[in-house]
């Protein structure tokens, strides 16, 4: 794995990124006025996978971007749990709950790789070598 000068360069916030503009059209989506809240949170949780990548890379410190990176793979987490829910409710299609699952749970192991090789890398900073 290499060193990266920004975020955006990240396959996994590019993913991430990728994965919060479909929630975003999703939840659009007259269903979803229903409950308001789910689709704030659904927006939220899927935001904050791409923020949590973000703002981690940027505090420069790898453990902080270790400890950014594990609140970004919770947000995977409570994304697909929201999906969960729109599939039970009959609000999307089942194409769209596995499509959108499994590049949530794609996001979530790219994360856990990133930590891995953070963890056992000894090269330090804030290019994340």
């Amino acid at each position: 794995m290499g060193s990266f000068k920004s975020f955006e360069e990240m396959a996994v916030w590019l993913e991430a990124r990728k994965v919060s503009q479909d929630i975003y059209l999703l939840t659009k989506k007259a269903e979803f006025s229903e409950d308001p809240k789910l689709r704030w949170q659904m927006r939220g949780s899927s935001g904050s996978i791409m923020d949590n990548i973000a703002e981690g890379f940027s505090r420069g410190g790898t453990k902080e971007f270790i400890q950014f990176l594990r609140i970004a793979k919770g947000s995977s987490g409570e994304l697909i749990s929201q999906l969960h829910r729109c599939n039970d409710r009959n609000w999307i299609s089942n194409n769209d709950f596995v499509t959108l699952c499994a590049k949530t749970q794609k996001i979530t192991g790219m994360l856990q790789s990133l930590i891995q090789y953070l963890q056992s890398t000894t090269r330090k900073g804030p290019t994340h070598q």
